[in-house]
């Protein structure tokens, strides 16, 4: 049998071998110190838990998955009723199979199940804090531009307001709103436009940043202010893909209305915190079931709304 050799390498080639050969066992050596410091930090970490929980963090571990079995109902069919607030042949006056108490009624007869209403109340919450959001979000990104603000101290100013209105979560910003203005949904509306107005900010003028200056140096040619200049030379180049960071803002916002309204703030997290405590599974399970459903629907429109928006040529792998 033949056996193919490797060709002799030249001095160069044997250098730029060996330096190869130096960097990947530097690679590895890093690599290897890494993993252990990670495996002694989580081998504290346990051993702290276990310490701080007197000793029960371990023997609890293996019951981990317990809640899951927890929440399995005594009859499935019994999540279908929760979800369309269908009377249960399990009524017993408890809390737990209550589900026609919770309807609201549009006439007589004809009703939405609660948790279809509160995850209405929790998409408005969304829908109304992203566009609040990015009107102002929308503002502000043309001051923080570097190509449409010369004024350090303004365009320095509109960044660091922005940077401020991000750096804390919705839920932080929801807990201090609602112990102001108490339980409801204006508390998260509030909480949601904030930090969406600096999250969209940032997006928007990084956007801005990028766009062709030529249409904004024709119109500073024959004399049209800065306004002018935003308006018809950079709003039509940004617009497609600000609506693009629009809908995806609305898809995390709905997310976040949802957290939110586990800690007061209304909708459909609310009742998940309340059915959740009290250890009502086909509630639960409906709710999840639910929600799931909502976060498909969104993102699949969405989608569907920036490909319209953009444009498919946007969404093709480049050949």
């Amino acid at each position: 049998m033949s056996s193919t050799t490797l060709p002799k390498l030249s001095e160069k080639g044997a250098l730029i071998e060996n330096h190869w050969r130096e960097l990947a066992r530097g690679r590895r050596f890093y690599t290897t110190i890494s993993l252990a410091v990670l495996a002694f930090a989580l081998c504290g970490s346990l051993w702290f838990a276990n310490e701080t929980n007197s000793g029960k963090f371990l023997d609890r571990l293996p019951h981990l998955f317990d809640f899951v079995g927890d929440l399995i109902p005594r009859d499935p069919i019994e999540v279908w009723r929760a979800l369309f607030d269908l009377p249960s042949p399990y009524f017993d006056g408890s809390l737990q199979y209550d589900y026609p108490e919770g309807r609201y009624y549009i006439t007589e007869t004809l009703y939405v199940p609660e948790y279809f209403y509160k995850m209405t109340e929790t998409l408005n919450i969304a829908l109304l804090s992203t566009i609040i959001g990015s009107f102002f979000g929308f503002i502000l990104s043309f001051f923080a531009a570097r190509n449409m603000t010369q004024n350090v101290w303004i365009r320095g100013s509109a960044r660091r307001f922005m940077e401020i209105l991000r750096a804390f979560p919705e839920i932080v910003l929801a807990g201090f709103f609602l112990a102001i203005l108490s339980l409801g949904p204006i508390p998260a509306i509030i909480a949601v436009s904030i930090h969406t107005i600096g999250a969209l900010g940032k997006l928007f003028f990084e956007v801005i940043e990028n766009a062709d200056m030529k249409p904004d140096e024709g119109l500073k040619a024959v004399g049209a202010n800065w306004v002018e200049r935003a308006w018809f030379g950079m709003v039509p180049q940004v617009m497609p893909n600000f609506i693009s960071y629009f809908l995806l803002r609305l898809e995390i916002n709905v997310r976040a209305s949802t957290i939110i309204g586990a800690v007061g703030g209304g909708g459909i997290g609310e009742q998940l915190r309340l059915s959740i405590s009290r250890g009502h599974e086909a509630k639960t399970l409906a709710i999840v079931l639910l929600l799931f459903l909502t976060i498909i629907a969104v993102d699949n429109l969405s989608a569907w709304l920036r490909r319209r928006f953009v444009g498919d040529q946007a969404f093709q792998a480049v050949t």
